[in-house]
């Protein structure tokens, strides 16, 4: 191959990255961009139609048509390279488009065979594949450093004075509090995108009551994921101050879907849970306080088997943590911090991606039990390998997956006007002043159907 030439996929992999590193966008470091491309070229040596596609796409700048270019999707979605882990197509188009881009600003066009939102065993990473969106569901204004902010009452400033961290070491990735602020509109895809943010201008009212009757619709189409018949309550929600429970669990019934939870004081129950009449004689003034704010609450709303949406009814923001929207943000789960601004209306819980992961975790912890029974029994797997799960694992932390790690897939948790976390001086949502704790019944139930098919190793006999 000439200086000059384009390479093709017969060609050695050292001129291919050298001709498509001419094309990057310049986001990210030469070194960690020479890594992310060698590791793409030696995936699609053995496919050379995808991989002269996506030389095609790159060299031309998209000016040609070109192929789907595919790897195989992982078992969390994400894709590590030197040491960093994201979303595959996000982590490429960086690269070669949009060194700016945030994961939720991308839409796959329509022809498209494996696009990422499609969830297919494969995952198209050709950057040309991809179009850029403004995303419903963050406020760019905010993300920015020094961005405005809403207007604030003394007493929760630091909620908003507090800036998203940022790190150059993992382009991007490292934002801690993810922020969901109302939007003007819902855009025709909202369905299948993280946060659907309804309007709160009466003029749109009845296209927004289209929309959501088509969103419910879709629901009602998809069967079931189990046939075990739904359990009596929906959820279960425990409130704390600090460490501390406060009052016993509140049950909503399966047949009132949504449930709000605010700071007044009706003792009735049905569908309200009232935080303003519990009494705690640990209780602090910074407490009582924080508790002034949270008025109206939220709305919690279970929508087809068990997915879950929150309506922010307050005048202040919540907080809350979702793997949901850690899987949409391109986080590892545990990993972010959501704050919820005032009249967002967002989903935090999806019930098949939930019974998905519960699926994923029980097999790899099995298979990883069985794998160090085989070692200890002097039968080694080879290297990188656990019992056939994703390498990316370590045989210990796989076995150690027990039934509260599971557990926690199905519980969702959110703090009422303090963010906690790298951003906030509370570390743990345990240091905040007032927080509830949602259990999800139909993902505990699914929960149960996974750990009794899941089979039982042979006990081994205690030293």
């Amino acid at each position: 191959m000439s200086v000059s030439s384009t390479p093709t996929s017969s060609d050695a992999c050292l001129s291919i990255v050298h001709s498509l590193m001419c094309h990057r966008q310049g986001g990210e470091s030469e070194s960690f961009s020479k890594r992310a491309i060698e590791s793409l070229v030696k995936k699609l040596k053995e496919k050379r139609d995808e991989l002269d596609s996506l030389i095609t796409a790159i060299t031309t700048n998209g000016a040609h048509p070109s192929k789907c270019v595919t790897i195989q999707r992982s078992l969390d979605g994400r894709l590590q390279v030197a040491g960093r882990k994201g979303f595959p197509h996000v982590i490429y188009t960086r690269l070669w488009r949009w060194p700016d881009l945030h994961k939720n600003e991308l839409k796959h066009v329509k022809y498209c065979q494996f696009a990422f939102d499609l969830k297919c065993d494969s995952v198209c990473v050709n950057p040309y594949h991809y179009d850029r969106v403004v995303s419903p569901s963050i406020d760019l204004s905010i993300l920015t450093l020094g961005g405005p902010g809403p207007s604030v009452d003394p007493l929760v400033k630091d909620e908003f004075d507090a800036q998203p961290s940022h790190s150059a070491a993992d382009g991007g990735l490292s934002i801690q509090t993810i922020q969901h602020t109302a939007s003007s509109s819902a855009p025709p895809d909202a369905f299948n995108s993280p946060a659907l943010l309804l309007p709160a201008d009466p003029a749109s009212s009845a296209s927004t009551s289209t929309f959501t009757r088509s969103v419910h619709n879709e629901l009602a189409f998809q069967p079931p994921i189990s046939t075990h018949p739904a359990p009596d309550y929906w959820c279960s929600i425990a409130y704390f101050e600090m460490d501390i429970q406060v009052g016993e669990m509140f049950k909503v019934p399966s047949n009132r879907p949504v449930v709000t939870v605010d700071g007044y004081v009706d003792p009735s129950g049905g569908d309200r849970f009232c935080l303003g009449q519990l009494s705690n004689v640990h209780r602090t003034a910074a407490i009582e306080r924080a508790r002034l704010h949270i008025g109206k609450g939220v709305q919690l709303e279970c929508k087809g088997e068990g997915d879950v949406w929150v309506r922010c009814l307050s005048d202040h923001a919540v907080f809350v943590q979702s793997y949901y929207l850690d899987r949409e943000a391109g986080r590892a789960p545990g990993d972010a911090v959501h704050k919820i601004y005032p009249s967002a209306y967002i989903k935090v819980f999806d019930l098949r991606q939930c019974h998905r992961q519960m699926q994923q975790q029980a097999a790899t912890a099995q298979a990883a039990v069985a794998a160090q029974a085989a070692a200890v029994a002097g039968n080694i797997p080879g290297l990188g390998s656990v019992g056939g799960i994703a390498p990316a694992i370590s045989l210990s932390a796989a076995a150690g997956i027990g039934v509260d790690d599971l557990r926690r897939l199905c519980i969702l948790r959110m703090s009422f006007v303090k963010g906690w976390g790298p951003d906030y001086p509370r570390q743990s949502i345990k240091e905040t002043p007032c927080w509830i704790e949602i259990h999800l019944h139909r993902a505990l139930q699914l929960l149960d159907e996974v750990l009794h098919t899941m089979p039982i190793a042979d006990p081994q006999p205690l030293d």
